[in-house]
């Protein structure tokens, strides 16, 4: 390793020193993420990342799973966009320290504008941006709390065809203990989907309901 490769990955020797930061080499993640390579490009896996940093791992993510969106529904321009959206809003992201989320959503959003070939006034730009404030989160993944104390609460998005999204809000620790609840040889596996119940659902909404929420996000 060089020192410009060391230096990658880390902002500084006191933010090591104050929460362990360092960054995954890109090969490292591309080696990691080979291990799952079938979830890691399926469109509609969601997948989290509790200490996302910058995006090492989600970018990569994002850019398989946009792969398969063109492979799969890139002769619709319609398909497309929908399930570049959809792919986007299957990642999630936990971070602690406050600018590396916001870098991470730049990232995210870097990767998804490009792939639609948008600019960040777009509608799809801009509903890509209320998505990701919701999914990529400033907390602490150990105790499950944003930087108020709060639980933390992720958006389940889903695409149910034609332009049409649903969206159903979830708490973070509650969503683990349906992991332990639903796990296989449980003796409640059948009943994790009624005791866990969403904190909020939401009527179905379009690319542009979505954008109009940018002044809330």
């Amino acid at each position: 390793m060089t020192l410009s490769d060391a230096q990658r990955l880390v902002k500084s020797k006191q933010r090591v020193a104050d929460h362990g930061e360092v960054f995954t080499p890109a090969w490292m993640v591309e080696d990691m993420l080979n291990l799952v390579k079938h979830e890691s490009e399926r469109i509609d896996s969601r997948v989290l990342e509790p200490a996302c940093g910058s995006g090492n791992f989600l970018v990569p993510v994002l850019a398989r799973k946009l792969v398969t969106v063109h492979a799969r529904h890139g002769r619709s321009e319609f398909e497309k966009r929908h399930y570049a959206l959809f792919a986007l809003m299957c990642t999630y992201g936990i971070e602690l320290l406050s600018d590396n989320a916001a870098e991470c959503r730049d990232n995210l959003a870097e990767v998804f504008n490009a792939f639609l070939g948008v600019d960040e006034g777009d509608e799809w730009a801009i509903a890509a941006r209320v998505v990701l404030a919701m999914n990529i989160v400033q907390g602490d993944a150990l105790t499950m709390t944003g930087p108020n104390g709060d639980p933390i609460t992720f958006a389940e998005w889903a695409y149910l065809g034609k332009g049409k999204f649903q969206r159903r809000d979830f708490r973070y620790d509650e969503l683990t203990q349906r992991s332990a609840w639903e796990a296989e040889g449980s003796l409640f596996a059948d009943l994790g989907a009624d005791l866990f119940a969403p904190q909020t659902t939401y009527p179905t909404m379009t690319v542009s309901d979505l954008a109009g929420q940018a002044d809330d996000a």
